[in-house]
């Protein structure tokens, strides 16, 4: 897999949650729903995107076309808030809690009162303002690689991001097909994914290095070779003569590049892929550790129990990540 591949192995839309929301001025909501990852584009309309909680990042406004990626810190709380509002002097009127659950500030209840069609919410029926908002919820390793690398908001232009997607999920959300949540999963990933590849390519981005390190013409190769195929018995001669490298040459150019050894990285990266596969019960723990190049069940849950602090079978148990903290 290439590095933007690999930074998005985890966040993939399953049944994500999706909306269309419709607003005539004055109108402020809070989001307040702890979503790890969620998406907003304008179709119509404006918004300001404020922060809220212990966000840091500046108020920004955003116009037809415009797209938001929202990736809080969620070691801080309240680093999930944020405010969509027409003006930034506006209360807020609205606050999404967890579930999606929807309130006034003073607790009173307003899905019903708010609800417009199908998937459609907001304070009007045709909205001067449209949005569309999607909220993943990742899960794995993988995918926290990619929430380790993004920060707390990244803004795409309309201009900038030249992509038909916006329109296309604003005409298909509407939409109750047979397999349409399915349809409108791949837009979302769509979407993201365009908008992150356009990040991903702007020169003051500051993608993990790592992902950087795959333009490199040394250790670029090296490292796909280790993402595609973990699998395989790689040491740091193998990869060096794969990159067509000296053994001291391809260890030092890796660890000036990555930041981290070639072994140490090659470990976290199985590791990290392990955790993922192991919440699939259809696995053993022998076919996981084949997967990730380890020997022996055994050698598998030495490794993972040495880095990670937990068993596999404790990791599985408990459905998600492991208690392993975000690397910076």
């Amino acid at each position: 897999m290439d590095g933007l591949a690999a930074l998005l192995d985890g966040p993939r839309a399953r049944g994500a949650f999706l909306l269309r929301c419709l607003f005539d001025p004055p109108w402020s909501v809070r989001l307040a729903d702890d979503a790890p990852l969620s998406v907003t584009a304008v179709v119509r309309g404006h918004t300001w995107l404020l922060p809220a909680g212990s966000s840091t990042w500046a108020p920004v406004r955003l116009g037809p076309g415009d797209v938001a990626v929202l990736c809080p810190d969620r070691r801080a709380p309240g680093a999930a808030y944020a405010v969509l509002a027409d003006d930034p002097a506006t209360d807020v009127q609205a606050v999404i809690h967890p579930g999606q659950v929807c309130r006034t500030p003073d607790g009173r209840e307003l899905h019903e009162e708010m609800h417009q069609g199908v998937r459609s919410w907001g304070n009007s029926a045709a909205g001067a303002t449209v949005l569309l908002t999607g909220a993943y919820a990742v899960d794995g390793e993988l995918g926290g690689r990619l929430l380790r690398a993004l920060p707390g908001l990244v803004v795409l232009g309309a201009d900038e991001l030249d992509t038909p997607l916006v329109d296309l999920l604003a005409a298909e959300i509407l939409r109750e097909d047979p397999g349409q949540q399915a349809v409108l999963d791949r837009l979302l990933d769509l979407l993201l994914v365009a908008a992150l590849r356009t990040w991903l390519a702007r020169p003051d981005a500051a993608p993990p290095r790592w992902y950087a390190a795959q333009a490199d013409p040394v250790v670029g190769p090296a490292l796909r070779l280790a993402q595609h195929h973990p699998e395989r018995p790689w040491t740091v001669a193998t990869l060096a003569a794969a990159a067509g490298s000296s053994r001291a040459a391809f260890a030092r150019r890796f660890h000036d590049l990555v930041g981290q050894p070639p072994m140490a990285f090659l470990t976290e990266w199985r590791l990290d892929l392990a955790a993922d596969l192991l919440l699939d019960p259809d696995l053993t723990l022998a076919a996981v550790a084949h997967r990730v190049g380890y020997g022996s069940p055994f050698a598998l849950s030495a490794a993972f129990t040495r880095q990670r602090g937990m068993s596999p079978r404790e990791h599985r148990r408990g459905g998600g990540p492991s208690l392993r903290p975000p690397a910076g």
